[in-house]
């Protein structure tokens, strides 16, 4: 895609010579003539680079400008001057500027602090992606027939630019069936932007797709790039879609078969190239059914379904997710324990009607709870809650330690309390995040920490 680079400078003629430069080696130029200008241009459009003056004959100068941009955005900023200093390109660097070049401009060194700009703006961008990629869990674990099939299904369409709808049961990894998509897709070098739909207000779900202008509702200080904006070019992955409003999906059909839209209040028509991922926890035929889903849109989502197999489908994997999981707590600070072989084949006989995610929490609940580095049968026993194939509680006077002679009821609450009190810390006092975090619906965890008498 052609790379837009904004020039600031107040002299037209220099923003005028700047343009046929940027032209004629195929870049795509915009003009400000003041800061204030510049900024704005910077709220409604992708730019890639800046070449900003330092004495500007506006209210705000370049050195001001530079500090307001860095604070706002993650762009190379290359300072242009006819009066340049040590002392004047000194404070610039330090306040973030990626080169200085001094007026009358040099074709050569104009052009050349552009590319290392823009080479520079690259690495950034693929370092961060790399560090997103390795701080978040995006490993599909397992050997079972199940997990080889889904496996084969995402390194078959990964390379591709189908679309893929992603079906399966709360905490069963449809997300993580989403980035394993986007690690082997041809767009790897590109984000993929996550929009989860129902955790947006309705109201705010037009301007966090599509974005907004400045002034356009209550509270739109400034404008908003939106999320199709932000995937232009990669992949857009639209979690628990099932959950849109028909309101919304009419307008996402339209956009999606068009990949054009309008900000929320604007007039300016966007063109994206966008492949769009969805997942989704319901039967959307039978929402269809019901009028809460239309059907054209299902058939424009579902060109490769994959459906991810819930845990009790898959339960020989119970030991290497154990494993994966306990090495992920070790990093954390948690202790190195191990399960018995007892304890995982009682781990095998539950249901896990929460999936992966029940068993990543049931994981780090033992790592918290069982005094032992050895998690026995009993220890799960006393902590597995109820379900199919799995044993009723009994008493263990190790694991009891911490609260000792007291009820089993008195010992569940004791960990739901540490336990929810330290997911809270973790999220910063955040409900909604705790809840996302431990698989519960934010109601339901409102209700629980106030039975608890736990302030959040």
């Amino acid at each position: 895609m052609t790379k837009q680079i904004l020039i600031i400078d107040d002299e037209a003629s220099i923003r005028e010579t700047l343009s046929g430069i940027l032209e004629d080696e195929g870049f795509s130029p915009l003009c400000a003539e003041s800061a204030e200008v510049g900024l704005t241009i910077l709220e409604e459009e992708t730019v890639d680079l800046i070449l900003l003056d330092i004495w500007l004959g506006d209210n705000m100068d370049g050195l001001t400008a530079l500090e307001k941009i860095k604070e706002i955005y993650s762009l190379p900023v290359i300072m242009i001057s006819g009066h340049g200093t040590i002392e004047t390109a000194v404070q610039a660097t330090r306040k973030g500027a990626f080169d200085f070049v001094e007026k009358p401009l040099s074709y050569d060194k104009i052009i050349l602090a552009i590319t290392n700009g823009l080479r520079f703006a690259q690495l950034e961008k693929e370092n961060k992606i790399l560090r997103d990629r390795t701080s978040k869990v995006t490993k599909i674990i397992g050997e079972s027939e199940v997990i080889k099939d889904l496996k084969a299904q995402i390194e078959r369409v990964a390379p591709t630019d189908a679309w893929v709808l992603i079906r399966g049961d709360h905490g069963t990894g449809k997300e993580l069936v989403a980035q394993a998509i986007h690690r082997h897709s041809l767009v790897t070098d590109h984000p993929m932007i996550a929009v989860n739909c129902a955790a947006i207000p309705e109201e705010l779900i037009e301007s966090e797709l599509f974005g907004h202008e400045k002034g356009s509702f209550t509270g739109a200080h400034s404008s908003k790039r939106g999320k199709f904006d932000q995937a232009d070019g990669g992949i857009l992955f639209l979690d628990e879609i099932g959950d849109m409003s028909l309101k919304t999906q009419a307008k996402i059909l339209r956009i999606l078969q068009e990949q054009k839209f309008e900000r929320v209040g604007g007039h300016k028509t966007i063109s994206v190239n966008v492949r769009v991922l969805a997942a989704t926890n319901k039967n959307l035929e039978e929402e269809i059914e019901k009028g809460n889903f239309r059907a054209d849109l299902f058939w424009r989502l579902n060109v490769v379904p994959i459906t991810v197999p819930r845990l009790c489908e898959r339960l020989d994997d119970i030991e290497l997710l154990v494993r994966d999981l306990m090495k992920r707590l070790v990093s954390r600070g948690l202790g190195n324990k191990k399960f018995s072989n007892n304890a995982l084949r009682l781990m095998k006989r539950h249901s896990w009607p929460g999936n992966v995610r029940e068993l990543r929490n049931f994981v780090e609940r033992m790592a918290i709870m069982c005094p032992s580095d050895i998690i026995s049968e009993e220890d799960v026993t006393l902590f597995l809650s109820p379900g199919t194939g799995a044993p009723t509680p009994s008493q263990h006077p190790e694991a009891m330690r911490p609260y000792e002679a007291a009820s089993f009821k008195d010992a569940k609450k004791y960990f739901e309390k540490e336990y929810l009190t330290q997911k809270l810390n973790e999220n910063n006092g955040n409900i909604s995040q705790t809840a996302e975090q431990v698989g519960m619906e934010r109601s339901h965890l409102h209700k629980k920490l106030k039975s608890l008498e736990i302030s959040s």
